[in-house]
């Protein structure tokens, strides 16, 4: 049977956030070592649909390695079969933040699609789970596994990544369909108080905020010569470095950056440029046309240039509908002004080999000026927190996660998602204040040290596991 296969991580240690933390290690100590306890002889299985192309990919890479280094048993599987099963999920997805998205329906015939694409998976699950496993679902692609997971004998928890503030009869849609799985589920993770659908029982609901590894080949340090130059192979800035492409991978062995991006544009960007980036997956609801349209009409300075970085769309499996948006940002992008339109750069980012992806979104991030995510809908928005950690400013859009995020005018700035104009003066205000620009993203690193690193949410987990194995 089709729609399981396993991601291998490599344990990472602990130890290297002793520095960091200061005295707080010795809590993520005491944590780990009433881990190793309380998971002895079980397995944590962690299921998901995409090994790569998002963020909860990325945070259980992190995640499971530091969980592995402990001296737990945990395992990482990537659910989902067939094209129909991906687009009703990706409906689902896009109902949950209140969109139409394809505009397709949610009754039997979608039912159909979606417990089919998980019948191999649970099937392979079932002869490998043992009574006192836990079970750590991700989002509603695996909502389907609850109970064939529960009946192997697993204690099961499901964590959404996603929601909208304020939801309206398309987000309803979504809760109904989804509803009977979450049902079974014995806790549930949000990662919004917000965000919590309407009708669950409170006693079952707890809200984890997502996170970053600073260590990851995403967030690492890097010198301003291996910038220039990850950004020099990758097709992104002139081919003048001097220095070589290099990174630390996770193991912590040297990495390089070889492999170029598809990139459409019609020059690399200037060494000297003011460079604005976002970097998201080509999705509708992060409006990269948006951001041409706010760039282009406000941003009016032929020193300043605009760069969209997402993923090969090839390599994103349960997102249907990434090469169609990609196509309309294309078009975009060729529509405009001659003048304009050499100042606008798309990037495909490889992602053959996922440390060198994300050490070119890392390289991309610290090349800009400034990082924008005018998002019109967003779960959490951690690229938000990749840039302020970096210390690189942000705008974004007043939504989502980004509110847990940004203190405005304080850690970054926030704009409603909609107003380009606004959007296009938030810009404008930092690259024309390099002062401030450098105040905001330094008190946007600070915000994230404090809130958003990964040893907090590994803290936080161990204390839900806990709190389903004592029942």
């Amino acid at each position: 049977m089709g729609g399981l296969y396993y991601v291998d991580v490599a344990p990472e240690p602990l130890e290297r956030f002793r520095d960091l933390l200061g005295e707080g290690y010795a809590e993520v100590e005491a944590g780990a070592e009433q881990a190793r306890t309380l998971f002895a002889g079980r397995v944590i299985w962690q299921m998901n649909s995409t090994a790569s192309g998002g963020g909860v990919a990325e945070m259980l890479r992190s995640h499971l390695a530091y969980v592995r280094a402990v001296g737990v048993d945990v395992r990482w599987g990537v659910v989902g079969d067939g094209t129909e099963f991906f687009t009703v999920t990706k409906r689902i997805h896009n109902n949950l933040h209140g969109s139409e998205g394809d505009g397709g329906g949610l009754g039997p015939a979608e039912r159909e699609a979606y417990e089919s694409g998980l019948k191999g998976a649970a099937a392979e699950l079932a002869a490998v789970v043992r009574p006192g496993d836990v079970a750590f679902l991700h989002d509603p692609q695996t909502l389907g596994l609850i109970r064939p997971m529960r009946e192997a004998g697993a204690r099961v928890l499901w964590r959404c990544h996603v929601g909208v503030d304020k939801p309206n009869d398309t987000v309803r849609r979504a809760w109904e369909f989804l509803g009977p799985y979450v049902a079974e589920a014995e806790a549930l993770v949000f990662s919004r108080r917000e965000y919590v659908w309407e009708g669950l029982d409170p006693a079952r609901v707890t809200i984890v905020p997502p996170s970053i590894d600073p260590f990851s080949p995403k967030n690492q340090d890097l010198g301003p010569e291996a910038v220039e130059a990850i950004l020099d192979v990758a097709g992104i800035g002139p081919d003048g470095r001097t220095g070589p492409s290099g990174f630390t991978r996770t193991d912590g062995t040297p990495g390089r950056v070889d492999r170029r991006g598809e990139v459409v544009q019609d020059s690399p960007v200037p060494a000297e440029a003011s460079l604005v980036s976002q970097v998201s997956r080509w999705d509708r609801l992060k409006d990269p046309v948006g951001v041409i349209e706010g760039f282009a009409h406000y941003l009016t300075d032929p020193g300043t240039h605009l760069l969209l970085a997402g993923p090969d769309v090839s390599a994103v499996a349960d997102d249907p509908e990434g090469a169609e948006v990609l196509r309309e940002v294309i078009a975009r992008r060729a529509a405009l002004e001659e003048g304009v339109r050499s100042r606008v750069h798309l990037a495909m980012l490889p992602m053959d080999d996922i440390e060198e992806n994300a050490a070119i979104v890392n390289a991309v991030q610290r090349r800009s000026q400034v990082i924008v995510q005018k998002s019109i809908a967003e779960g959490f928005g951690l690229t938000v927190a990749e840039a302020m950690w970096k210390g690189t400013p942000v705008v974004a859009s007043r939504l989502g996660g980004i509110l847990d995020q940004i203190v405005d005018g304080e850690s970054g700035l926030m704009v409603e998602p909609r107003d380009l104009a606004a959007f296009g003066a938030a810009v404008s205000s930092l690259l024309a204040d390099p002062d401030r620009a450098r105040r905001i993203g330094l008190a946007g690193r600070e915000r994230v040290a404090e809130k958003f690193l990964v040893t907090g949410r590994l803290l936080s987990y161990f204390e839900v596991f806990a709190g389903i194995l004592s029942r």
